[in-house]
């Protein structure tokens, strides 16, 4: 029981490679639906999502903190979608929204630009300096967007258990090397990594109940246990606030305990802050 990260530029072949993947371990391969269950759950036009998780964040955006909402409603998504296992996906941003779970294996596919445009040219009829102008703005913003909101780059090979490059090495060939790879013990599901992506789905949801009036709120789930911080934020929480974010959080499903903590006050059980902005 596997799940598997496709992260691809455009016109990489790496559709090609999740698809055939899909049909040879017998996995469900989900891309786009991603994006559309989260547009019919949350009422958001799939173009802002869309936007969300491919524009780098403009002053704008960040100043009206726009994406950090229509992110947390894709992740938790996502999330929900993977929980069952046995699925593929190769959709924006997955080697981001599913890091440290143990049996999420993350593969980046790579193929030369020139390769790209004489793909770009041929199904989009357009000039072959049209078509590597769109690649380079589309492999640039994406760049990116992962700087900007994660401080990670998307071309470091380090985010992945594995790179292809597709040239030499077929989509063929990628398909049968991954499925080898995939099946390896350690890529498999534990009771010990489905409880973290059982804690990581809490946690998202809770986040996205709360995005309206807190989109910034660090959110981690255990077992039950919520714990919510504002060390982002420039300034403490009111207690109204503080007594309005517990009662929403309290009544998501799963939740058996709220924690609340600030950069001005700490909960007294940690010295550090040992959460993450997710």
């Amino acid at each position: 029981m596997s799940i598997i990260t496709i992260s691809r530029g455009s016109y990489s072949r790496g559709k090609e490679v999740a698809e055939r993947l899909a049909q040879k371990l017998n996995y469900e391969c989900i891309s786009r639906d991603i994006l559309l269950e989260a547009s019919e759950e949350f009422n958001i036009p799939e173009i802002k999502l869309v936007s969300a998780i491919h524009d780098a964040p403009s002053v704008l955006d960040r100043f009206r903190h726009g994406k950090e909402r229509y992110i947390s409603y894709i992740r938790k998504a996502l999330l929900q979608r993977v929980q069952k296992d046995n699925v593929i996906y190769h959709g924006l941003a997955g080697h981001y929204f599913l890091l440290n779970i143990p049996h999420v294996f993350k593969v980046r596919i790579i193929a030369d630009m020139e390769e790209r445009v004489k793909e770009e040219v041929k199904r989009e009829k357009i000039s072959s300096e049209k078509a590597r102008y769109h690649l380079q703005k589309d492999d640039d913003e994406r760049r990116k967007w992962g700087l900007q909101l994660y401080g990670i780059d998307t071309w470091d090979s380090r985010l992945y258990d594995m790179v292809i490059h597709i040239k030499t090495i077929t989509v063929e060939d990628a398909t049968e090397i991954i499925a080898q790879t995939v099946r390896k013990p350690f890529f498999q599901s534990t009771p010990e990594s489905i409880k973290i992506l059982d804690n990581l789905l809490l946690a998202a949801t809770v986040k996205t109940a709360l995005t309206d009036i807190a989109p910034l709120l660090n959110v981690t789930a255990d077992d039950g246990v919520v714990s919510i911080g504002n060390s982002d934020s420039p300034s403490p929480l009111t207690q109204n606030a503080v007594k309005e974010i517990k009662r929403i959080a309290g009544n998501v499903d799963g939740v058996s305990e709220v924690i609340l903590w600030s950069h001005e006050k700490k909960d007294t059980h940690h010295s550090v802050n040992p959460f993450h902005n997710i």
